[in-house]
């Protein structure tokens, strides 16, 4: 009897494993179907609202930061609400389509062609996950750039950060492209200015060749969420009077 009842709860956990695979597996199959290598988009995130959005980075977050407390962790997750939900864009997400998506979710009259009347205070952030991406990223949005209205190359490739420093004190953006950690690091030294900022946009669809994207990699991930938790911006995310939107590209 003992040594039946053993055998029952054996085969019981065997079946609950080998479900467990047959959903991770159907899981992955899903995932992979979403990558699209030859023109390195991952498709999920055109069907991400706020709240998948939410729940997609801080899994990633509590997967890649094993070294937070909890409260550490808790300090980094970005409510659903915070996400404006860009699954109305039809169009694949690729730099050549930025403009579009960029003007489609703009206010109402908003010209993203000017510039805000303080150095170092632009309107739009874009944020790559490496500095030859964010330099593709700089020229699909050329059709916004002016004479009095620069779009600042804000990433560690061929830029040191005290010549990036000087340009933000004497020009005017519009827009921004930068990496996560740059960004920070300008944020702090107090170059970079988020008092004029009006969105955020995670250039989130792009994968590499090895089908890795900004929020894939804990060396790109965990800068971003550190970027995006910080005190000054969530605050605004949801500010009735004067929101910052976060929008996934």
């Amino acid at each position: 009897m003992a040594t039946e009842m053993r055998s029952n709860k054996r085969k019981l956990e065997d079946d609950v494993t080998a479900k467990k695979k047959r959903k991770k597996q159907k899981k992955q199959r899903e995932d992979e179907g979403d990558l699209d290598v030859e023109v390195g988009v991952n498709r999920a995130f055109e069907r991400m609202d706020g709240q998948l959005l939410a729940d997609h980075i801080a899994q990633k977050t509590t997967r890649f930061g094993t070294e937070l407390s909890p409260i550490e962790l808790a300090d980094l997750y970005i409510s659903g609400n915070a996400f404006k939900d860009t699954t109305s864009f039809e169009k694949p997400r690729t730099l050549e389509n930025l403009p579009d998506f960029l003007e489609k979710f703009a206010a109402d009259g908003e010209k993203l062609d000017q510039a805000t009347k303080v150095f170092g205070a632009p309107h739009t952030l874009v944020v790559s996950a490496a500095g030859l991406r964010a330099a593709d990223a700089v020229r699909s949005l050329r059709k916004f750039q002016t004479k009095k209205n620069t779009v600042a190359k804000l990433f560690a490739k061929h830029f040191k950060v005290e010549e990036q420093v000087a340009f933000l004190k004497k020009t005017r953006s519009g827009l921004a492209v930068g990496t996560p950690q740059r960004l920070i690091d300008l944020i702090e030294n107090e170059s970079l200015s988020l008092d004029h900022l009006r969105r955020i946009v995670i250039d989130a669809s792009h994968i590499d060749q090895k089908k890795r994207g900004i929020v894939d990699m804990k060396e790109t991930l965990m800068p971003l969420v550190k970027l995006l938790a910080r005190k000054e911006l969530k605050e605004k995310y949801t500010d009735p009077q004067n929101p910052i939107d976060l929008l996934f590209f």
